[in-house]
């Protein structure tokens, strides 16, 4: 019986494993898999191991499910939708709390964040009797680290109980690997991004032409801030994202982040790794991806997953949309949260309005609200350009970390600490006021209530929703009709194949005994 950890380790550890990789800041496409005992020779091979790292962070399982799309079906903000109640189940199962360890996400988000973390760990250990430049050498053992954390972080949150690997495990030991204490995984995840940080040859800025979505000292600032966020360390957490934010509504000298002034700007596939821009996924429309393998495609799957069904523009100026799968569908509460908004109109597709209006028109699917994610949707003007299935090939980037998102996690930071109400709220001003860009200020008072509905509506099906409201413990009310049970779903279970002939134990909220 296949175990996935086990599969991914023998597969890391016999190969360097960078076959069809997403070439999110370079341009390299290494064919087949080479041994590792004949590999790691050069500076070019071990830029070709950082590659297959960076490939991880934007995963998209041969199923069609991402981090974004399970975190946004397990939140009030959406249903599954799709074509039916069982059009890729694991999004259903998550939407209605019926999963388990056998069906829902779980599978594919544990392999993603241990393919990450056992690529890193290759990577590391060669890095040291590889002939190349010190400096180099040093960056590319920082990025590495600071990815290592960046999966763990995934991988702690959603599974809570999971081995803590950061050396390789033969093959023939990995069924004996056991799980570490959440807290040992969050010291190394820290240990990881503050070695990443005092690395003097990671630099503040990369050249976004020939680097874009390479982490920079910024990017590991922000994550390390993340990660102290959810452990709430709220003065440790305020002082990293002070480091990325600099002054509110400024640019920042050190790292050049700064507020896109037009919010609608942000979903223009032209406005790649823009000034907001912290933590970039690239996405391209020239990888031929097909039928053969979804997930080798370097196309973004949720810009076709997301369109209605059955689209058609009936008069001139309709949006100029594909058609797509429907998945999604934003809830009525979350319209009626949004809709008087200014950010609404980027953020959904009135599909219903503009039928209603004759100027548009769509097939309702499963669980059809009349409401998409227009941030998302494809557009026929981003078809594909080089060749394969045009629904598999857009090429919009997605922001696993963006300016608007540090600024109200420092702002919550420092309300739950310090209680420094003036600076959190000219950081939660400065993201309200940009929604509106009128050139008035939109002033808005910290408090928690506030942030919370500011990062509902900025951030919306990004999927940052599901893990605010677990780690606010808000999760058991607003979930609650969804089937949401309390002391249980605020994790996954760890998937059967991984408990099968290991020593690995389900965790206690799911029945098991670690």
């Amino acid at each position: 019986m296949k175990k996935y950890i086990k599969f991914l380790s023998v597969c890391l550890i016999g190969s360097v494993a960078i076959t069809a990789c997403k070439k999110s800041f370079l341009d390299v496409n290494p064919k087949g898999t080479d041994l590792e005992s004949n590999y790691y020779k050069n500076q070019e091979e071990a830029f070709n191991g950082l590659v297959a790292i960076y490939d991880v962070v934007g995963w998209q399982g041969g199923g069609d499910l991402t981090k974004v799309n399970a975190m946004d079906a397990g939140s009030d903000d959406h249903y599954a939708g799709g074509g039916s109640a069982t059009d890729i189940s694991d999004l259903q199962v998550f939407s209605n709390y019926t999963l388990n360890q056998n069906i829902g996400p779980s599978s594919e988000l544990w392999r993603a964040g241990f393919s990450g973390v056992f690529r890193a760990n290759v990577l590391l250990t060669k890095l040291a009797d590889v002939p190349m430049d010190d400096a180099l050498k040093a960056r590319y053992a920082a990025e590495a680290k600071a990815l290592r954390a960046y999966f763990y972080f995934d991988l702690v949150r959603l599974f809570k109980n999971v081995p803590l690997l950061t050396t390789g495990v033969a093959a023939d030991q990995i069924d004996q690997v056991e799980q570490a204490a959440p807290e040992e995984v969050y010291a190394q995840i820290e240990q990881d991004l503050k070695d990443a940080i005092a690395e003097s040859t990671l630099p503040n800025t990369v050249d976004i032409a020939t680097e874009g979505g390479r982490f920079t000292k910024g990017t590991v600032h922000a994550l390390l801030g993340k990660v102290y966020l959810y452990e709430k360390k709220y003065a440790e957490a305020a002082s990293e994202f002070a480091l990325v934010n600099g002054t509110p509504g400024q640019p920042n000298a050190t790292y050049g982040y700064n507020l896109v002034s037009n919010f609608a700007d942000l979903w223009k596939t032209s406005n790649k790794f823009n000034s907001e821009s912290i933590l970039e996924i690239g996405h391209s429309s020239k990888s031929g991806g097909n039928w053969d393998c979804t997930a080798c495609t370097e196309g973004n799957l949720l810009n076709i997953m997301v369109g209605p069904r059955g689209y058609e523009a009936v008069k001139p100026g309709a949006p100029d949309l594909t058609s797509g799968w429907s998945f999604l569908p934003i809830t009525p509460d979350l319209f009626n949260a949004i809709h008087n908004d200014p950010r609404n109109a980027a953020t959904v597709l009135n599909m219903d309005s503009l039928q209603a209006a004759g100027v548009a028109k769509y097939s309702a699917g499963y669980m059809n609200t009349g409401f998409f994610i227009n941030k998302f949707a494809g557009h026929l003007s981003d078809k594909t350009t080089g060749g394969g299935a045009q629904e598999l090939n857009y090429p919009q980037n997605m922001y696993e970390i963006r300016l608007a998102d540090t600024y109200l996690m420092e702002a919550e930071a420092l309300v739950m600490g310090s209680g420094d109400v003036n600076r959190a709220t000219q950081l939660l001003t400065a993201v309200h006021t940009r929604a509106y860009n009128d050139g008035k200020p939109h002033p808005v008072v910290a408090t928690m209530d506030a942030i919370k509905r500011e990062r509902r509506l900025e951030l919306a099906a990004e999927g940052h929703r599901w893990f605010d409201l677990v780690r606010w413990g808000d999760a058991p009310t607003v979930l609650k009709s969804k089937g949401f049970v309390a002391g249980r779903n605020e994790i996954l279970p760890i998937p059967q194949n991984d408990l099968n002939n290991t020593k690995i134990q389900q965790s206690k909220e799911w029945g098991g005994t670690k």
